[in-house]
């Protein structure tokens, strides 16, 4: 379904930058996030969280907390264990249970519900409960006594073996062969995780914030068994997420369960450092990374091998050998992935979820390399620039990552050659110049979108997407303008609901180009259509004239020849009321059953490296200047610099937006970010915000976005690719190139601290 209608670029919106539309109602608290939806005299929730890592529940004291006035019900497996089934985890396989049995997965597993009348009365019960465990040792992370390992068997990833890579390595004249690691790092968005459910008799309405309601919706039915369309979902914005509300966890069933009991509405928000627990995080990871090059810096072998980290029962993995194998021409390529289960909370996406830590390892061996061989790292790259995907022989559908550098590099001052590590100084602090590759696949997914245009020009767009602060209502609303040719300012957009046409899950920077593909389907059938009744009147200026010689825009259809006639008029003549039009988008592909798979709550995501026709990806260059002081090892970065080529740019303001906050995370990615774990007892430290350090204004200094234009025709109709994820990728490992040339200490376990400088 590509057979969208051209457009005067003269008169597009796509491309001019706007400011978000629900900006007003968001800082004069008119947005209504989930918790804030009005219910009718609710109960509040507190969940009871385990202070154990594994064992078994032997029982419960209760008295006291019952006794407290206001305490409405208590729950526990003991009473409702049998009530609802495990939620389906996004990415499949089993996961860790809650309170379905007496079993202990983790530290900080819910194990209870209280449910009182306010809050402060169900946080207080459930600090008077008092629970008896059998105990037994865990196993906290890598190297710990007691983790499995196994070997993760090709399926949603893919393992590859092209050529001979272990040969090749051991003739190439220069290798690269050393170890990376990660570490667990937590989402903490702003908006605490909250669920309000309400049922009204059979049916069931559940406030959450969500990455995707209608697959929030096919879960929780599936949970209880229920035909989906008597549950709702409703999440019309979200106050972040970054991957940690894309996937329906434990909680939402037992506050449903908790409002049936007591035939009342029950309002969950929980705390901070349950935040840590009840939901996904980023699982830590290590890598082995050898690579093989000629003299001249062409590389002749790359093996990446990559472990990471899960709970016992789970498969997840987010396997980026997939990127890392494809960013570099290479005729020798072999990947691997592990992973170690230990008795932890299942992990799950988190912004760029396999780029961001399987990039780290590669862009900072590429750095090794380059030192090695003496060559300028914009130069090895352009050297091992490949034609064609190195993977499967695909071509691209349009890459510019050289196009990147070479701006960048002008841009940011990158000297040739760059002096030697540790010679920079200014004054007590050595200063030291990284650069790393960005890459990010070109996802996009089946969505459907409903839209309404009335004669005065004002349009309501309807749609179950998301704004998880992307600026998609915006969006949704330059694409109605860009193609019925109406202001911005006259469109209405509705979303977050699942009262309204599905639209796929808001992630894998898949979302800006699902949802413009089917408005603009919808928008363009009513375009057809007041384009055909104006050419076909028995009267009218535009009567008798061809299709193709009208055009709509500035709310007038517009002829070629000089006639027009207004919106009005056209629209009049359809319908006295207003037209409107449906519109399914099922990319080239994926098979026609792609929306049935939509409307079930399977999210249909067709991926930029799994597609047959070309690889679609989107590319940029991270440039980083850090400062180390000498004395103390304080790192700093005054100035940042990324330069991206990325098809499509629908609203360049919120896309700055979105490219500047990636690469401020990578501040934290490299310098800041850690949970750190208690070994003895597998639990999270610094479960706060206090604690939890990510970069805050006085980390961040000068921090320039640079978008290349680029039209790519091949990835699809629009030629949008995902932008949301790609800022951050790369920037770990400039960071971690630039201390190195600051310093000559190369690090390459993150985060990198001052104790590392000392």
């Amino acid at each position: 379904m590509d057979d969208l209608l051209p457009l005067d670029s003269a008169h597009r919106v796509f491309g001019t930058s706007h400011p978000r539309i629900d900006g007003r109602a968001k800082v004069t608290g008119r947005a209504l996030y989930p918790s804030d939806e009005p219910v009718a005299a609710p109960a509040y929730a507190f969940l009871v969280t385990s202070a154990i890592a594994r064992g078994r529940i032997a029982g419960f004291d209760l008295d006291e907390a019952r006794s407290l006035d206001g305490v409405i019900d208590i729950l526990t497996h003991e009473n409702v264990g049998g009530e609802a089934r495990p939620p389906e985890q996004q990415a499949g396989g089993e996961t860790t249970t809650t309170m379905e049995n007496d079993r202990i997965w983790h530290d900080g597993q819910i194990i209870g519900v209280v449910v009182a009348e306010t809050y402060e009365i169900a946080r207080d019960a459930a600090y008077r409960i008092f629970v008896h465990y059998e105990s037994e040792a865990p196993s906290a992370t890598f190297d710990s006594p007691g983790v499995e390992e196994e070997r993760r068997e090709p399926g949603e990833h893919e393992d590859y073996e092209v050529g001979n890579a272990e040969g090749a390595l051991g003739e190439a004249e220069a290798t690269v062969d050393e170890w990376y690691e990660t570490p667990t790092q937590h989402h903490n968005p702003i908006e605490l995780f909250t669920t309000t459910c309400i049922w009204e008799n059979d049916r069931l309405t559940v406030l959450e914030p969500s990455q995707f309601v209608y697959g929030m919706r096919g879960n929780i039915a599936g949970q209880f068994g229920l035909d989906p369309g008597k549950v709702r979902g409703v999440s019309k914005y979200v106050g972040g997420a970054f991957g940690s509300k894309g996937g329906l966890t434990a909680r939402t069933a037992w506050i449903a369960i908790a409002a049936r009991r007591i035939n009342r509405p029950v309002k969950l928000v929980a705390t901070r450092d349950q935040g840590f627990t009840i939901v996904t995080y980023r699982a830590e990871t290590r890598h082995h990374l050898q690579l093989g090059a000629t003299r001249e810096g062409r590389l002749v072998a790359l093996r990446h091998e990559g472990w990471e980290l899960t709970s016992r029962p789970s498969q997840y993995n987010v396997s980026g050998t997939e990127t890392t194998a494809r960013v570099y021409a290479c005729p020798n390529i072999l990947t691997r992935v592990n992973i170690v289960h230990a008795d932890r909370n299942t992990p799950g996406f988190m912004r760029a979820p396999p780029d961001t830590p399987y990039m780290f390892p590669l862009e900072s061996a590429m750095d090794e390399l380059a030192w090695k061989l003496e060559i300028d790292p914009i130069e090895l790259r352009r050297l091992n620039e490949p034609g064609r995907d190195p993977v499967n022989g695909n071509a691209w559908s349009s890459r510019n990552l050289m196009a990147c550098f070479e701006e960048g590099a002008k841009r940011f001052g990158w000297p040739s050659p760059r002096p030697a590590p540790g010679t920079r100084w200014d004054g007590d602090w050595r200063v030291g110049l990284g650069c790393a590759s960005a890459a990010y696949p070109s996802n996009i997914a089946a969505t459907a979108a409903r839209v309404h245009l009335r004669a005065d020009g004002h349009a309501r767009v309807e749609i179950a997407g998301h704004d998880i602060g992307t600026g998609a209502y915006t969006v949704a609303a330059m694409t109605v303008a860009d193609r019925l040719g109406v202001e911005v300012g006259k469109v209405d957009v509705a979303m977050g609901d699942t009262s309204l046409p599905p639209a796929s899950l808001a992630a894998g920077s898949s979302h800006t180009a699902s949802i413009t593909h089917a408005i603009a389907l919808a928008c363009d059938d009513l375009r057809r259509r007041l384009i055909q009744t104006s050419i076909t009147s028995d009267e009218g200026p535009l009567a008798g004239r061809g299709f193709e010689a009208v055009d709509l825009y500035g709310g007038r259809l517009v002829a070629d020849d000089g006639g027009e006639e207004s919106l009005e008029d056209a629209a009049n003549r359809l319908s006295r009321g207003a037209v409107e039009a449906y519109g399914e988008y099922i990319p080239k592909g994926l098979p026609p059953e792609a929306m049935d798979k939509l409307y079930s709550g399977k999210p249909p995501i067709w991926r930029g490296q799994q597609r047959k026709d070309v690889t679609a990806y989107g590319f940029g260059a991270q440039f980083v200047e850090v400062r180390v002081h000498a004395r103390t090892g304080e790192i700093r970065v005054p100035r940042m610099l990324g330069v991206f080529s990325c098809g499509t740019i629908v609203n360049p303001l919120t896309a700055h937006s979105q490219f500047m906050g990636g690469m401020i995370w990578g501040i934290g990615a490299a310098l800041l970010e850690k949970t750190e774990i208690d070994l003895r007892h597998a639990s999270y430290v610094n479960d706060n915000i206090s604690e939890y350090h990510i970069p805050v204004n006085a980390d961040v200094g000068t921090v320039e976005v640079v978008m290349l234009p680029e039209r790519d025709v091949a990835v699809n109709p629009l030629g949008i690719k995902g932008i949301g994820e790609i800022g951050i990728v790369g920037v770990n490992a400039a960071i971690a190139n630039a201390v190195f040339h600051a310093t000559g200490r190369r690090i390459r376990k993150l985060p990198i601290r001052i104790e590392d400088m000392i």
